[in-house]
């Protein structure tokens, strides 16, 4: 971490912030989850098996929670790209370094373009150092069990309204993501 903050302007006097990003694919077709019912009650729980999905990029930062999420329908280095266009402008006032998995979207030379990043990769076949994964289990626990949509629009719509639950509560973010080692 400490090289990569090197990297940055010695004149930048801006504050330094440290995230973490992933992406994950989030789709019409799901698996039930076990859910609480009154003894000798069954519970009626939807299936859905319909193969169409989006893909959500989340930059989160375990210290203080902010997050930094968009909808996107795919994952590659285009998408990566424009992800990294939009944080980077909402993030302008600080030098940021990024944590990145090893995903070959993420390697790309158009994605070193930003004066105010760096980007850093864990080592491969390592997700649980990546806080942002967790992000995804409570998305998925908390936002979208037994559940099912009727468009792939309606899906982007839950995931933009649990997104902006989770931006606006810094907080709790960081109580998912705020791993002592991840805290720097």
């Amino acid at each position: 971490m400490e090289a990569a903050a090197k990297t940055f302007r010695p004149d930048d006097t801006r504050p330094l912030k440290v995230f973490f990003q992933d992406e994950a694919r989030f789709g019409r077709m799901y698996d039930p989850v076990y859910c609480w019912a009154p003894k000798r009650v069954r519970p009626r729980v939807p299936l859905q098996r319909i193969r169409e999905y989006t893909h959500v990029y989340s930059a989160v930062c375990p210290k203080d929670g902010n997050s930094f999420s968009m909808i996107l329908p795919y994952a590659d280095t285009d998408m990566m790209r424009l992800f990294l266009r939009e944080f980077t402008d909402y993030f302008r006032a600080y030098r940021v370094v990024m944590v990145l998995d090893g995903a070959a979207w993420h390697k790309g030379e158009t994605l070193r373009a930003f004066d105010n990043l760096r980007l850093l990769y864990q080592p491969p076949h390592s997700p649980e150092l990546n806080p942002a994964e967790h992000l995804w289990d409570h998305l998925r626990e908390t936002y979208f069990g037994n559940r099912y949509w009727e468009s792939l629009d309606d899906l982007e719509q839950a995931l933009d309204t649990a997104l902006r639950e989770v931006m606006h509560n810094p907080y709790a973010l960081q109580s998912i993501v705020g791993f002592h080692w991840a805290i720097l």
